[in-house]
């Protein structure tokens, strides 16, 4: 019998929804969702397939344990306490690469981290009759997530963040995240086989990010992880199994209209050449446009932007004059779905609609709100004798 995990998937705080839909339809089961993070539980093969896998997580962290402690004296004997010897061997490269904590009495990460680190060392010690660890084989990073005294502990199997799909080499200035991206994307109707225009694209994400979800290009197949370097843990089979069923899962005929503008032409190069590395580009159109230009022919679209927020106070000035802009594109674009993020307060009043639906989502630190257009359903098209709904 295969053993089972406890895995955690923190993602953008807001989200977690999206987060627990994708695991459901990788077919495991949830044992919570809480703020910011999704836990659920799977095999060996489970954490190669979450990390290859997930469009909005932002990595997979092997549980180890959770201990109460108000004191360093009860975090260091309950930590020691834990069976580490099950997931670190002898020669592990560990360390406690982040410690959060919120409403606990102790609450410095740093001392967190060196009274985990220290607790973990004596517990090995003693288990493997070692005084001194060279520290010379894989790294195992340990994550730590302390809430009302209560701490969580796991081993991050990601390394670099899973919004590192690999594909952006280039950036441009304030570029939404590909994890944060795909969940928006995924909190709408859209489909491939609808329109999706983003005015403001920037360094491409959420084009790539479209173009990926239509073709069905699993997010990390184009990079490495931590623990395919844990074979105490995870055979490296389990790894080739996940490629290879996601390169047999690549749709190559898929015909998309998916299209990004910007008003600078440098970035629109930097995002042609962002999508070429995500072996999107045949899927999307980018082009030096403003958004006052924004127009289709075709009926039923969407857009999904991220449009300036207006971080530096010289610029705060222009978002007036910007989202009306941008309120006078939607208008000519009667039939179609709008999805705005910003952390913009008056995006509804110069936009000059209030959202059907509005969510609040963390960008980071920042506060930001998704403003959600909803335009009407397209007709139900015939096909032969059949009637085909083409809108969920």
């Amino acid at each position: 019998m295969r053993e089972l995990y406890e895995l955690m998937a923190p993602c953008h705080f807001g989200l977690e929804a999206v987060l627990k839909r994708e695991i459901l339809d990788l077919g495991y089961e949830i044992s919570s969702v809480e703020d910011g993070r999704v836990t659920f539980l799977g095999d060996a093969e489970a954490i190669a397939v979450a990390n290859i896998f997930l469009r909005s997580a932002e990595r997979i962290l092997l549980k180890v344990g959770s201990v109460h402690a108000t004191t360093f004296e009860e975090l260091f004997d309950r930590v020691k306490a834990l069976p580490w010897e099950a997931c670190l061997p002898s020669d592990a490269k560990f360390w406690v690469t982040k410690a959060t904590s919120v409403k606990s009495k102790l609450f410095s990460p740093s001392d967190i981290q060196s009274i985990v680190k220290k607790a973990i060392v004596e517990r090995l010690k003693g288990i493997y009759g070692i005084e001194w660890f060279k520290e010379d084989g894989a790294s195992y990073p340990i994550r730590i997530f302390m809430m009302k005294d209560e701490a969580v502990i796991g081993l991050d199997t990601t390394g670099e963040s899973l919004h590192k799909r690999g594909y952006r080499k280039l950036t441009a200035k304030a570029p939404i995240s590909e994890t944060l991206a795909s969940a928006l994307i995924m909190l709408t109707p859209w489909k491939a086989d609808r329109i999706l225009v983003d005015p403001f694209c920037g360094s491409g994400t959420f084009p790539i990010e479209a173009a990926m979800m239509a073709a069905n290009i699993a997010p990390g197949m184009n990079r490495s992880f931590l623990a395919e370097n844990w074979k105490n843990l995870v055979p490296r089979k389990h790894w080739y199994h996940a490629v290879e069923e996601a390169q047999d899962l690549i749709d190559d005929k898929i015909e998309t209209d998916i299209q990004g503008y910007d008003i600078d032409g440098e970035v629109i190069r930097v995002a042609r050449e962002n999508a070429r590395l995500a072996g999107v580009d045949h899927l999307i159109h980018f082009q030096k446009r403003s958004v006052s230009e924004l127009n289709h022919p075709k009926k039923y679209g969407f857009v999904i932007t991220n449009p300036p927020y207006g971080e530096r106070i010289e610029d705060r000035a222009n978002l007036p004059a910007l989202y009306t802009e941008i309120g006078q594109a939607f208008s000519r674009l009667d039939s179609w779905s709008e999805y705005v993020i910003t952390s913009y307060e008056d995006a509804e009043k110069y936009i000059g609609r209030k959202a059907d639906k509005n969510r609040k989502i963390y960008n980071g630190m920042i506060k930001t709100y998704y403003y959600q257009f909803i335009g009407p359903r397209p007709p139900r098209r015939e096909t032969g004798n059949a009637v085909e709904k083409r809108e969920k």
